[in-house]
């Protein structure tokens, strides 16, 4: 199991182990497995794990038939075993990396599979932390966990008795899955690499180099580390920027999506991004407050990141308040009445309720005494979350009839299944939160955009 140089990883038929079998996992095992080398999830779900090893998919835009192909060609395995990661050349973490009750960075479940690992650890292998996280979590965290034995990964630069001395190869490359985006898939995304000193960075480099298109090398796994919240702090400082101008542009009578579709037709200097319900996603509404917590280590401020979070956050409230006041030029009052969500998947046309604004929505709804149904073709079922229970919901059918008993249809997330002109003419009343209703040329007299 020794003798891996850097230059090792760039050989055909590794061993990799991934732990973490999720929308991040589970793509980066089966694009392994589909180059050719031997992959061995590890998740601490057992139903996850058995169903895998039965090549069955719980994501709905990964195919059953991929995972059962690699499955029958033993590319591709999975088990609830970190003793198995012996074995392993290399090991690649994609664990949660969420935000406690306070907001703070919770890193318990990057610092449990580290303490897992450890036990297991070999010389020459490649350990690369793919979570989101702030600078300097690979370097103050993971490293001196793996390094409780006797294995050691010095860092570049760094002035110690072990300077000249790298047992195994410690990186941080972030993920850039996009679930749903059919224009760049894995393969396409270049990947972001940073190691612990040279040998760790050229050692990730050229396993990424055989599943993407182009490897990014960094200087270290703090830079790398950064750039993942560089690239969501950015979407998440502009999409802030957009719901503030949406509730100046209501005020002013303006129509915001106009707006930004006029300023869009210039060719340089502009990015077009859009309002809606509040953020949602696994990254964009955490990433930000790791690095804003990060930076009071520093005596540091970061006020575009705090006051972009508190006009996100504060969206859920202002469609509920929209909906109360529709409902009220209509003579009725948002308790007591009934309202259709639909959508609560936190993008369009994906299985993933991560962070959804529309989780939000449902309490504030709930709170205001609204009887509250959802109709989302992505979850026919809830199931208990970290902050939500909504496991007694069941989705409703979406015909004339059912929409037109509910007061309001409030569309929270704007999927491709639905039908805006037959939605709008079967319902009394339609809040729409994402211009899905822009098409609609009929009964538009039943919209109000929020």
């Amino acid at each position: 199991m020794s003798g891996r140089t850097p230059q090792y990883f760039s050989g055909k038929e590794l061993k990799i182990g991934i732990i973490g079998c999720g929308y991040v996992g589970l793509p980066l095992a089966l694009r392994f497995a589909e180059t050719g080398h031997f992959v061995l999830g590890l998740d601490t779900d057992p139903g996850k794990v058995e169903k895998l090893n039965r090549g069955e998919s719980y994501i709905k835009h990964i195919q059953s038939e991929q995972i059962a192909k690699h499955a029958k060609s033993r590319h591709f395995s999975a088990t609830t075993e970190f003793a198995q990661l012996r074995d392993m050349d290399a090991v690649l973490i994609c664990v949660p990396t969420p935000l406690d009750d306070r907001r703070d960075p919770d890193l318990s479940y990057v610092e449990n599979t580290a303490q897992s690992i450890a036990p297991h650890l070999q010389r020459d292998q490649l350990i690369v932390l793919e979570s989101t996280t702030y600078p300097g979590t690979t370097e103050d965290l993971v490293l001196p966990i793996l390094e409780k034995g006797s294995l050691r990964c010095p860092v570049q630069g760094a002035a110690n008795r072990d300077a000249g001395r790298t047992d195994f190869y410690l990186a941080f490359s972030p993920e850039r899955e996009d679930p749903g985006n059919k224009n760049y898939g894995l393969a396409q995304i270049p990947k972001v690499v940073g190691g612990i000193n040279a040998a760790s960075g050229e050692a990730a480099a050229n396993l990424y180099a055989q599943i993407v298109a182009r490897v990014v090398r960094v200087s270290s796994t703090r830079a790398a580390e950064m750039s993942k919240l560089l690239e969501n702090i950015f979407r998440c400082v502009n999409i802030a920027l957009v719901n503030e101008l949406k509730l100046l542009c209501q005020r002013m009578g303006m129509d915001v999506w106009e707006v930004i579709d006029s300023a869009a037709t210039k060719p340089f200097g502009f990015m077009p991004f859009y309002p809606g319900p509040g953020l949602g996603g696994h990254c964009i509404p955490v990433d930000p407050f790791y690095l804003s917590w990060k930076a009071k280590e520093y005596d540091f401020s970061t006020r575009f990141i705090e006051l972009a979070g508190e006009i996100n956050s504060a969206m859920p409230y202002h469609v509920v308040n929209a909906v109360g006041e529709a409902l009220n030029e209509r003579q009725k009052s948002l308790k007591g009445s009934r309202v259709l969500l639909l959508g609560v998947a936190y993008k369009k046309d994906v299985d993933d309720l991560r962070e959804s604004p529309s989780l939000k929505l449902m309490q504030l709804l709930m709170e205001r005494g609204a009887h509250l149904d959802y109709n989302d073709p992505y979850f026919p079922a809830l199931h208990k979350m970290r902050h939500y229970d909504y496991s007694a919901m069941r989705s409703v059918d979406l015909n004339a009839p059912a929409l037109a008993s509910y007061d309001c249809v409030l569309i929270a997330t704007d999927h491709s299944a639905y039908d805006y002109a037959a939605i709008v003419e079967a319902a009394q009343l339609v809040v729409d939160t994402r211009n899905a209703t822009r098409a609609v040329t009929q009964h538009r007299e039943k919209i109000t955009h929020c």
